[in-house]
């Protein structure tokens, strides 16, 4: 529901765009419908786990617990998906476009999913507290939907923000999700395969580390 509301409220708000434009903002609502999923309600989950106690009874159960994390990772990932489609097909309508699917989509779609899962994850595990863990993950709601290039490009911010971005996984999601949905839009695309795959790793270090380190 937020994808597919974001492709209609901000047409309202944008008002008349171009193609190009108008492929940019379908894409990145998208690309918002599975970031969300990955670093708000993810964590958010977890840390109701652990406010209820079934948190620490999961880890009690006879499973190793690398299984577990697999399996809680995998499962969060293929929820976004569904919505991350419907997104895109309400943009589609909403803009009539028709996008240039090629088969870079797939390890696009899998690595932004699976990165953004594994931050929130990781989070959730490295914040011992609930109630913190949902402050924090509030912030990065703001941050996706008002000053991160997802919808549109990054030459819009400031310099220092652009820069920052650099660094930061979100503009590089939005990036390989275009070069899987369109042609000409997308730029520097293995480095942001790099750097997506460079958060997930570090996620799954400091979720092996923190889970490492329980009882």
């Amino acid at each position: 529901m937020l994808g597919a509301g974001l492709a209609v409220g901000f047409g309202f708000l944008i008002g008349d765009i171009d193609a190009a434009q108008a492929a940019f903002l379908a894409t990145g609502v998208t690309v918002i419908s599975m970031l969300t999923v990955g670093v708000v309600l993810v964590p958010q989950i977890i840390a109701q786990r652990k406010h209820e106690g079934t948190y620490d009874y999961m880890w009690s159960l006879p499973v190793q617990r690398t299984a577990s994390v697999a399996a809680s990772l995998t499962v969060n990932t293929l929820i976004a998906l569904p919505g991350a489609v419907v997104a895109l097909l309400v943009a589609s309508w909403r803009y009539d476009l028709a996008f240039t699917v090629n088969p870079l989509v797939i390890p696009a779609a899998l690595l932004t999913l699976a990165t953004m899962a594994s931050i929130g994850y990781a989070l959730a595990h490295a914040i011992p507290n609930p109630m913190i863990t949902g402050l924090v993950t509030n912030i990065p709601v703001f941050v996706i939907l008002l000053y991160s290039p997802i919808n549109f490009p990054p030459e819009r911010l400031p310099a220092w923000l652009a820069a920052l971005h650099q660094g930061l996984p979100f503009q590089h999601a939005a990036n390989v999700m275009r070069a899987g949905l369109t042609d000409g839009l997308a730029t520097h695309v293995a480095q942001s395969f790099a750097i997506l795959s460079g958060w997930a790793g570090a996620s799954w270090i400091l979720t092996a580390w923190v889970v490492g380190r329980r009882p």
